[in-house]
């Protein structure tokens, strides 16, 4: 259950714990014309970039060139947290990023582990992001709506909404 006193609180925090408790969002390169796709989030929150592992014949590495932006999306475990985070995306191999994050899981998409020919990461440095916490009590839920049905200025309060600006690291 995602807390709304942290999402008001400490929504950055907040955010790369959600990001790190999903097994993937949903990627996208800006302009691209490509349906966003499915990927594993690894984060390091001190740089405010987000990992991820690809292979450079995939339409989603092939398409980032010089300058590229994307959007990650995600949905929290529990279906009560939303974010949707926006930045510069670039390809590279970090050699210290793979140690940190490799992974038996990760290594079941290379043949040839960490020296598969194929292998390389993206790097989505985060500039700003929007969340969405909601509070998954049908009790809180039932009263907010009856009392917005009763008012009809009332506005349920059922969640809150964050807009986050992040100064750029290299």
């Amino acid at each position: 259950m995602v807390s709304l006193t942290e999402a008001r609180e400490a929504p950055e925090r907040q955010l790369w714990e959600e990001i790190n408790s999903i097994h993937a969002g949903m990627l996208g390169i800006d302009g691209s014309h490509m349906h966003f796709q499915p990927m594993a989030p690894n984060v390091d929150p001190d740089t405010k970039t987000i990992w991820f592992f690809t292979k450079t014949d995939t339409d989603l590495a092939q398409a980032i060139g010089p300058g590229s932006r994307a959007h990650f999306n995600v949905i929290g475990k529990s279906h009560d947290y939303h974010a949707c985070l926006s930045g510069t995306i670039e390809v590279g191999v970090d050699r210290a990023k793979m140690e940190e994050y490799w992974n038996a899981v990760t290594a079941a998409w290379y043949e040839h582990g960490k020296d598969d020919p194929l292998l390389t990461m993206l790097a989505l440095r985060v500039e700003d992001a929007a969340i969405w916490a909601s509070t998954d009590s049908t009790l809180k839920f039932g009263w907010e709506i009856a009392k917005a049905n009763i008012n009809d200025e009332k506005i349920p309060e059922v969640g809150v909404k964050q807009n986050l600006t992040f100064p750029q690291h290299r």
